[in-house]
């Protein structure tokens, strides 16, 4: 692959990322609304876990798919150093594996405190 194919896989590759956020954001916000109207004071416990388990369950999802775009976005990164003479932009992408890696310790980090935080929302502990 030549450099400009190149940038415009990682461009891919970011966007992926970005989208698989979309579908946990959505049930986040939902459970967000639903939690702030008190709706799940009345509700049983299976409902609650039953929310508690689509959170989960979009999430992991979602994270495993920022992983499999993180590594092929890693690899991308070492390509790019490969290319010769290549542009800023592409020297600049192939110098991004670090941050790559501190991206998925943040996804990480982010998931287990938006969880507890929406059992909190959700049981009210």
């Amino acid at each position: 692959m030549n450099e400009n194919e190149l940038v415009k896989l990682w461009n891919d590759k970011r966007s992926q990322i970005t989208n698989a956020q979309m579908a946990p954001a959505l049930v986040l916000i939902a459970t967000f609304v639903v939690a702030a109207f008190g709706k799940f004071d009345a509700a049983t416990d299976g409902t609650k876990y039953l929310a508690l388990g689509v959170v989960a369950a979009t999430g992991i999802l979602a994270t495993i798919t920022q992983y499999a775009v993180i590594r092929e976005a890693e690899m991308l990164c070492d390509d790019l150093a490969k290319v010769g003479k290549s542009g800023a932009l592409a020297n600049r992408i192939a110098q991004s594996k670090s941050f790559l890696k501190l991206t998925a310790a943040a996804i990480v980090a982010l998931d287990l405190g938006i969880f507890a935080l929406t059992y909190w929302a959700i049981f009210g502990m």
